[in-house]
């Protein structure tokens, strides 16, 4: 059983890290030669709403699912999964109008910022959360149970 789990841990590290590979085969994004760059002169790309929305929501589904996968795989527990995965949501579902804003103000609310808003869009940063808080709930339980 334990090599299914950490079959699991690896298949979703695989997944994150192939999102991120193939980023520029997978998703409609202009603004990754944009942010690429690194240069705040250069030109602003041109872009469709929808085909950026679309593109940025296909890009968190596969993130959250490879997510759920490591955080199923570590801790073994569905209720655990599922709360990691609200979180993911909520995350996403904050950051993006934000980002969206920064899109439509053309970063002119700050390069930098709007930077790091389309990082909590794109990569699944809320993992590296997820999983130590989780590892903290599991080995508080852990000391409960040795109290009792």
């Amino acid at each position: 059983m334990k090599i299914l789990n950490w079959l699991f841990v690896i298949v979703g590290i695989c997944g994150l890290v192939s999102v991120r590979i193939f980023e520029d085969q997978l998703f409609y994004d202009p603004f990754l030669d944009y942010f690429h760059e690194a240069i705040k002169n250069i030109e602003f790309p041109a872009f469709e709403w929808g085909k950026l929305l679309l593109g940025h929501i296909f890009r968190f589904i596969l993130n959250l699912l490879f997510s759920c996968l490591i955080v199923y795989g570590l801790f073994k527990n569905k209720q655990w999964t599922l709360q990691g995965a609200v979180m993911m949501v909520i995350v996403f579902a904050i950051a993006l109008p934000i980002y969206f804003y920064c899109i439509h103000d053309q970063f002119k609310i700050g390069y930098l910022f709007s930077f790091y808003m389309r990082r909590f869009v794109i990569q699944p940063l809320i993992i590296l959360l997820i999983v130590p808080m989780f590892y903290y709930r599991k080995q508080m339980m852990v000391n409960e149970d040795k109290d009792k």
